[in-house]
């Protein structure tokens, strides 16, 4: 396969945004886009969009049509493609690939997103199925995603002995490193002693320790080396791009079961690791070659438990090292330099592609005030309901 390189990157803000539509804001994106790439629509000959049960795209999932049918009709292949919240990694890994392939020269990947007020509730209109998980989980145990997340988070405590003020500063790192991001919905700093004073939502994970649901835009070009060369300035490559599903025995508290079947050696988010790892293998390298990584903190449990999942420390270890300084933007392993998720809110189908936006900008060290010191790796990992899960290399 043929090298790639990122050509450009754009997003439209994070928040909640009534009176603009989902393909408006989708349009904002590639725009964006297209001006940091010096590209227009005619340049490109592939669209990979992102879909969701949210935004339907003329109520079948077809978002990349109705966003060329907007903008611009020029033959170019539509390519439409699910995964919940790792749709846009999805969306990333095939656009990739129809490069790699020699296919084509330059296709963008693409998610826009406007979220439902208040938690993920079950599909309108999905039928009483008792084989359907989702019809399981709200029909016997009325659980939201914060009750998953915080069985996770009191788990952790039994296992380690912790303390959830450790929750409570990784949530005030996230909006620290949000307050430097003007695309992130919440630009205000937060103490560990506000977080812990917010609404108990499920115990013991407070509502600044639980990401928002927020409407918002992210889109990537990318091209051959050839184009990137010819573009000037440092050279972004896709060292990797892997997708994976869980495996069966899997600790995880996965939503939306209902009940799960440990087994030895399974690792936890097994979707999440599985794509990691199967990133450093094919990049040629390991979590000690990682400069920064965005990953999906859905709460602040995340923060602490994705980076030992991964493989960068041993379990147990993220209290200290966050305590210590190591996550943060000029630490060891700089952990969401954008402000994650816990920032942002969650647009699930955007979110994947807006932290690829964000390794670009670190690794062109266009961050701003948030620019971790001279990144040449930096890699993103994420989760999508369904044990969906990707992860992303990019390389200076």
């Amino acid at each position: 396969m043929r090298p790639v390189y990122v050509l450009g990157v754009g997003a439209h803000p994070w928040g909640k945004w009534p009176e603009t539509s989902q393909t408006a804001l989708a349009l904002h994106a590639m725009d964006q886009a297209f001006k940091t790439s010096d590209l227009g629509w005619r340049n490109l000959q592939g669209l990979v969009a992102a879909s969701s049960r949210f935004e339907g795209g003329m109520g079948w999932g077809l978002h990349a049509n109705e966003v060329v049918q907007a903008a611009s009709e020029h033959g170019l292949a539509c390519v439409n493609v699910g995964g919940a919240c790792a749709a846009g990694a999805v969306a990333f890994h095939t656009a990739h690939m129809m490069i790699a392939s020699g296919q084509y020269d330059t296709v963008a990947a693409l998610g826009a997103e406007k979220m439902p007020k208040g938690f993920i509730a079950r599909p309108p209109g999905a039928p009483d199925d008792p084989s359907d998980g989702d019809y399981l989980r709200w029909t016997t145990m009325g659980a939201t995603n914060p009750a998953y997340w915080a069985m996770e988070a009191q788990r952790r405590l039994h296992d380690f002995g912790g303390s959830p003020d450790a929750y409570a500063a990784a949530a005030a790192l996230m909006r620290a490193n949000g307050a430097r991001n003007r695309y992130a919905r919440f630009q205000k700093e937060v103490t560990p002693d506000e977080v812990q004073a917010s609404a108990m939502v499920s115990d013991p994970l407070h509502l600044f320790e639980i990401c928002a649901v927020s409407d918002g835009a992210a889109a990537v070009i990318l091209g051959t080396e050839e184009q990137a060369r010819r573009a000037g300035g440092p050279m972004i490559k896709i060292a990797s791009s892997a997708v994976a599903t869980g495996q069966f025995g899997d600790p995880a508290a996965r939503i939306p079961a209902v009940a799960s079947t440990p087994r030895e050696g399974v690792p936890h988010t097994s979707e999440v690791v599985g794509a990691a790892w199967r990133a450093w293998d094919l990049a040629g390298i390991g979590p000690e070659d990682i400069d920064l990584i965005e990953l999906a903190d859905n709460t602040a449990w995340h923060v602490l438990a994705w980076p030992e999942m991964l493989g960068f420390h041993p379990p147990g270890e993220s209290d200290r090292r966050l305590a210590e300084g190591a996550f943060a933007i000029d630490g060891a392993l700089p952990v969401n330099p954008s402000g994650g998720f816990l920032s942002f809110g969650e647009a699930t189908t955007a979110q994947a592609l807006m932290q690829i936006c964000e390794l670009n900008w670190q690794l062109k060290g266009e961050a701003g005030p948030r620019q971790v010191p001279d990144p040449k790796v930096a890699m993103s990992a994420v989760l999508g309901l369904g044990a969906n899960g990707a992860s992303v290399v990019l390389q200076r």
